[in-house]
């Protein structure tokens, strides 16, 4: 009797030590692929409302971080300037805070020049161009200047609020038509020295005091994006939209350094393949809403039309491209998307 217990013991012994060898192994295999347990909490934050479109495009970046991670990526998105304005947040950034914060290409400007080229009057005639200039080496390597020497990583520069146009209310068909048109625009040299090409009187104000502004005629109109001139309802104030589509409204999305080099390398690639995969997707939908947005806009009663002299306006701004020191750099990125001017 007391053998067979002692047999019955031993097997269940070895029982227990395959068991626990079994155990080990998926700890290993586990540890190897990542898994070690610990949540990265990422918070993306924009001055823009919630219902805006670029909002709604980074909370899609959240949900599919979440999702491919396997909740190891901890993704928020904060709307409407709850984490502070957009220069608080790069600066909460680059001190190493886990935030991340849309920008545009005249605030990574400020910190490598020629990155505002983007920024730039009739530099590209669509998204298709931006992105192409995107992948050049030239483009990377503004990308390299602004981690290793500023501490801003570029998590992908794909997201686009769309092409920006001219809401007055008076037709404009030539530059000589702006002039004495107090135009609000964003204020940075690039787009103001570009809008004052054009002819208008450039005004820098905030974008929630165009409305009153253009209403009380403090000024003239405004150039902004279809995306944001619908839901702000400017349409209402400016009866005249002419379709210059000057600028080409391509955002990013951007954390520190020091943040970013705290992931394990698959979580970074995961980050940054994930960033530029949505950004692309939504493009196609902010194209797709911003011709909805026209036509509400013109059921509305606003009046659409390309200015009879397009020609005009894409040669007025060349004196700000060498006045910034641009025209080189212009030509040497459009040879390498394969562009002639």
């Amino acid at each position: 009797m007391a053998k067979k217990w002692m047999m019955a013991a031993a097997c269940l012994g070895l029982m227990a030590a395959l068991a626990g060898g079994c155990g080990g192994g998926d700890k290993k295999d586990t540890k190897a692929a990542g898994g070690d347990g610990k949540v990265y909490e990422l918070k993306i934050g924009t001055s823009q409302t919630e219902q805006a479109l670029i909002t709604r495009n980074y909370q899609k970046l959240a949900d599919e971080l979440n999702k491919r991670s396997k909740g190891r990526l901890k993704v928020t998105v904060y709307p409407a300037g709850q984490l502070g304005s957009d220069e608080d947040m790069l600066e909460q950034g680059i001190q190493g805070a886990n935030v991340a914060v849309n920008t545009d290409a005249s605030r990574m400007g400020q910190y490598v020049k020629d990155f505002s080229i983007l920024m730039m009057g009739y530099f590209a005639d669509n998204y298709d161009e931006c992105y192409k200039v995107m992948q050049t080496k030239t483009f990377k390597s503004w990308l390299d200047k602004l981690d290793k020497e500023h501490g801003v990583k570029v998590l992908s520069f794909a997201y686009y609020d769309g092409p920006r146009s001219f809401f007055t209310n008076k037709p404009i068909n030539s530059p000589a038509d702006l002039k004495g048109q107090r135009i609000r625009t964003i204020g940075q040299a690039v787009t103001t020295k570009s809008v004052a090409a054009m002819g208008a009187t450039p005004v820098s104000m905030s974008w929630g005091e165009v409305y009153n502004g253009i209403q009380s005629k403090a000024i003239d109109g405004c150039e902004v994006q279809n995306t944001s001139a619908y839901p702000s309802k400017t349409f209402e104030v400016a009866k005249y939209m002419t379709k210059t589509e000057h600028f080409q409204l391509m955002q990013g999305l951007i954390c520190g350094s020091k943040w970013f080099n705290t992931l394990p390398a698959d979580l970074q690639k995961l980050l940054v393949e994930t960033a530029d995969e949505i950004g692309r997707e939504t493009a196609k939908d902010v194209i797709k809403e911003a011709n909805a947005d026209e036509e509400k806009m013109v059921k509305a009663g606003l009046k659409v039309s390309v200015p009879t002299d397009l020609a005009a306006f894409k040669k007025s701004v060349d004196p700000v491209y060498d006045e910034l020191g641009y025209t080189k750099l212009r030509a040497e990125l459009y040879k390498e998307i394969g562009k002639t001017k």
